[in-house]
């Protein structure tokens, strides 16, 4: 079983048991979180499209830890005017599981 749902702004597909990084959530490492904006919710067999959100629907999750990304460099440069700049950014983030999907 899986399901569509919207996380901080982003839409994920998410599963039993898997494990995602999103954008920085509020919350202690071990909170359980209950995500109601489930968008699409499919087995093996039947799909349920949601107008805009499947009705009584929830996904249930815990944080896993609290984390910083990978750094990314941004890099300016105008040639042949002596124009450099360098700057650098490391995203924050969080590492939720999925408990259970309630459809």
């Amino acid at each position: 079983m899986y399901a569509i749902v919207e996380i901080a702004g982003q839409q994920l597909k998410v599963e039993e048991g898997r494990s995602f990084y999103t954008n920085r959530l509020e919350g202690d490492v071990n909170a359980e979180l209950v995500f109601d904006k489930v968008l699409l919710i499919g087995n093996d067999d039947s799909t349920t499209i949601g107008a805009p959100v499947v009705e009584g629907a929830s996904v249930k999750a815990t944080i896993t830890e609290h984390l910083k990304g990978e750094k990314v460099i941004v890099f300016h440069k105008k040639r042949r005017k002596g124009y450099v700049k360098k700057n650098g950014h490391r995203q924050y983030l969080t590492r939720i599981t999925i408990n259970s999907i309630v459809a």
